[in-house]
């Protein structure tokens, strides 16, 4: 029986340190099997999905963008986080071929924040990424949301949609005082435009986290962390959603005390 697989897909899908993460467990654990990047275009997701369900190896997949959305209508079943949040980063295959979506954004994205709590927060952008930190937010019972986004009708739509009191605001505006401040926007990005000036609207003590990935130690948080705001990088999250879906595709938990280690290699490849 071939060894059991699971991948990243997404267009583009190079760029993604998801390989690196679940190959650092699988070795860990010793647990004979792998896990791959596929490229596929939007074109080719209908097809890519029936021809993987067709293989028992295959155990499932991470989605990255922009097929988020695009896979949940061809899925046998949406748990019902990812419904809530309206957006797929993994999917499981069952041992009959069905397949199930989840989001592992959420729980991903509040790792790293452990059991400090927030009261206000301001969060940037209000694409699919967003959608998940919103749910996780009002999971936790931020009381305030201040959202900074180009469309405000959008912002406004989405903080109504997870039932969080807050106001939509335009990219740069003063808003009130925050306790967190969450880039989920690609702004700041290797080969994007910089985000504006944020950090004066932040209460004393606040954290800064940006879910960037490339680069890693971003103009955001090198500014914040120079004003002695506490900081939170995309990596964090991206190896805490990562738990979830290996968990789900491996039957094991990964070995989460050597995270340090984690990062130094995922570190060293991006040098």
């Amino acid at each position: 029986m071939s060894a059991p697989f699971a991948e990243v897909i997404g267009d583009p899908v190079a760029q993604s340190k998801s390989p690196a993460i679940h190959g650092f467990w699988l070795q860990a654990l010793a647990i004979a099997g792998h896990y791959e990047r596929c490229h596929v275009p939007p074109e080719e997701l209908e097809a890519y999905l029936c021809q993987r369900r067709g293989d028992a190896a295959w155990r499932g997949c991470n989605v990255t963008m922009p097929h988020k959305q695009a896979v949940m209508p061809l899925l046998d079943a949406i748990d019902p986080l990812a419904a809530r949040i309206g957006a797929v980063n993994t999917i499981v295959r069952g041992a009959d071929g069905s397949l199930t979506g989840f989001n592992t954004d959420a729980p991903g994205f509040l790792e790293p924040l452990g059991q400090r709590h927030f009261a206000t927060a301001t969060v940037i952008g209000a694409g699919g990424a967003a959608r998940a930190i919103l749910a996780a937010l009002a999971d936790a019972g931020v009381a305030w949301v201040s959202l900074q986004n180009r469309s405000l009708g959008k912002a406004e739509a989405l903080l109504g949609e997870f039932g969080l009191a807050g106001a939509a605001f335009e990219l740069g505006a003063e808003v009130p005082p925050a306790d967190l401040l969450v880039n989920t926007s690609a702004l700041g990005m290797s080969g994007q435009p910089a985000l504006p000036p944020l950090l004066d609207h932040l209460a004393p003590g606040a954290t800064v986290y940006d879910i960037v990935t490339s680069p890693l130690d971003t103009a955001l948080l090198r500014d914040a962390r120079a004003k002695g705001f506490e900081t939170v990088d995309g990596l964090s999250m991206l190896i805490g959603q990562a738990d979830h879906a290996f968990a789900r595709f491996f039957g094991k938990r990964p070995p989460r005390e050597r995270d340090g280690e984690l990062r130094r290699l995922i570190l060293g490849q991006a040098g």
